[in-house]
């Protein structure tokens, strides 16, 4: 009966949030009053820490998220012997929301970081057969991701520190089949900047760079990630769109990648 009644609430509170914000989005404004096209004021900062091989923190309006990038010597995959290795992990914090919880990676967390891993791996920025070292061992190279504040939007977010962070990576130095610690072999130089842009639909209302408000009350979300180029991952986690929404949604995530792509290049 308890569930039962929660559930029931929950409904009723997601059907009210809802009609409030069709009726502010049919005026032509956004409850924080952007347009909806617009992406909150980005800030992004590099080499934030000093152990890591590369490092950024992203904010995208309060969403903050900390990518670090480590390097280990791995056996490489059986099917792909003289490939490095990518690896991405995502964590969200509990001080970053109160739905947060402590505990091992949970669906959310593990749907993250795939899905900037995606957009990343698909990119191809980074020439893992460059990391081939020797038979049996290759370069592992491991982006982490924490999520420092959730107020909407982390998979943009992330992916955003995550491309800062390689541009900002330095290959370690290798001697003997083995990592020299602090010292370098020059900067990884990743071969494009992809740029995740994350759309919601509220009624007939397609919406960039969403708000935590604005994702509880979506009918369907979609990520297009894009280089300067060409798009290189699409994701939608629910509802529907016509063929003629996804084509105007791509238009728009080019826009917005390469006005992001200025800030990063700067």
């Amino acid at each position: 009966m308890v569930n039962f009644m929660a559930d029931s609430k929950d409904i009723i509170m997601a059907h009210v949030r809802r009609e409030v914000m069709n009726k502010t989005l049919a005026t032509g404004i956004r409850f924080d009053e952007r347009g909806f096209q617009e992406v909150r004021p980005i800030d992004v900062q590099t080499g934030v820490i000093t152990t890591a091989e590369g490092s950024a923190i992203a904010k995208i309006g309060k969403t903050a998220v900390l990518v670090a990038v480590k390097f280990d010597v791995l056996k490489p995959f059986p099917d792909r012997p003289k490939e490095g290795v990518m690896m991405m992990n995502a964590e969200l914090l509990p001080t970053a929301s109160p739905t947060f919880e402590t505990g091992p990676p949970n669906e959310n967390s593990i749907e993250l970081a795939r899905v900037v891993d995606r957009g990343l791996r698909s990119a191809e920025l980074v020439d893992v057969k460059s990391f081939y070292i020797e038979e049996d061992k290759v370069l592992g190279m491991f982006l982490d991701i924490y999520v420092l504040n959730h107020a909407g939007n982390l998979t943009d977010t992330a992916a955003l520190a995550a491309s800062a962070a390689l541009q900002n990576t330095n290959l370690p130095k290798i001697e003997g089949c083995s990592i020299v610690r602090g010292e370098s072999a020059g900067p990884l130089n990743p071969k494009s900047l992809p740029i995740a842009t994350t759309f919601v639909k509220i009624g007939e209302n397609w919406l960039v760079d969403p708000t935590r408000d604005e994702e509880r009350v979506a009918e369907t979300s979609i990520t297009i990630t894009t280089t300067e180029e060409h798009v290189c991952s699409v994701q939608k986690r629910n509802g529907s769109l016509t063929k003629e929404e996804f084509l105007s949604n791509i238009d728009i995530a080019f826009k917005t990648g390469n006005d992001i792509r200025k800030i990063l290049t700067r």
